[in-house]
């Protein structure tokens, strides 16, 4: 399979060809994305067997294990397929209890940028998302100098673009001041729809629009109404969730995480999904915009 005919196709992200399906690494990382991994093959099965199902898109942050994740990656995958691009996050460290405290400052983002090319074994990251917020919501305030010094190492060469995670619509609009922004991150799935707004304000302006938690925050009676579905379907709820999330906008991408090549395939096939008009009426129903 190639990366032109997984589901969704690809989305073009500033001059780089992603496939609409990727896969996120954080749980290549042990337990509660801390430590290393239970299996470190079978990590690295994973990464080998998402490109070769045409994967060419792969979500980590060297704040993931930390630094696991990204090492697990250039064992995997270096010297890295030409058509393969590696997106990462700074903006946050790991402390000893395993909490996930911001690293914002000029100094530390620049630090990051470069722990991210030593591991991952890279001469330029393609992407650098710059994360704002906690795990799933956004935290207001001015992102100038954060995003003005990610700014200055994209100058410097060490960064080919520019993207944001867990960021409000202030916050785009104020870094897409600065400079270009090709992708924003955030928390969004069927039941989470808050940002419907950015996720249609981004496809007008040719921004990719990566949600994550594709089951996050769901209520009971959603989840029952995802379950019915999907059983309906003859299916499984993640893979309703990941087909919903492909039909919602076209410059919508994925990146599941699994630890599991099984999953993986399952994630891949899931995607796939063809929902029938009643099916869409019914998952549709399930979340809305705030308000």
């Amino acid at each position: 399979m190639t990366g032109d005919k997984l589901p969704g196709g690809t989305y073009q992200v500033g001059d780089l060809t992603l496939t609409r399906v990727g896969y996120g690494a954080m749980q290549l990382a042990g337990p509660g994305v801390f430590g290393p991994p239970r299996d470190r093959d079978a990590a690295v099965a994973v990464l080998r067997t998402a490109v070769e199902l045409g994967i060419r898109h792969i979500d980590t942050a060297d704040f993931y294990g930390p630094h696991v994740t990204n090492e697990i990656i250039r064992e995997a995958l270096a010297p890295y397929p030409d058509d393969l691009h590696i997106v990462t996050k700074v903006g946050a460290r790991r402390d000893e209890q395993g909490g996930w405290p911001h690293a914002r400052t000029p100094a530390e983002l620049t630090q990051q940028v470069h722990d991210n090319l030593r591991r991952l074994g890279l001469p330029a990251l393609d992407v650098v998302n710059l994360r704002v917020g906690g795990l799933d919501a956004p935290e207001p305030g001015s992102i100038a100098e954060q995003f003005g010094a990610l700014v200055e190492l994209r100058d410097q060469g060490l960064i080919r673009h520019l993207g944001l995670s867990t960021v409000t619509a202030e916050q785009l609009a104020e870094a897409q001041s600065i400079a270009p922004v090709v992708c924003v991150q955030n928390f969004y799935n069927l039941a989470h729809r808050d940002d419907d707004e950015v996720v249609d304000s981004t496809a007008r302006q040719g921004i990719a629009y990566v949600p994550y938690f594709p089951l996050g925050g769901f209520s009971p009676l959603q989840s029952d109404v995802l379950d019915r579905v999907a059983k309906r379907l003859g299916s499984t709820p993640m893979a309703v969730a990941l087909a919903w999330l492909l039909h919602r906008s076209p410059n919508i991408l994925l990146i599941p995480g699994t630890s599991s090549v099984a999953h993986l395939r399952e994630n891949v096939a899931g995607a796939a999904l063809d929902l029938p008009a009643d099916a869409l009426a019914e998952l549709d129903a399930i979340g809305a915009p705030a308000g």
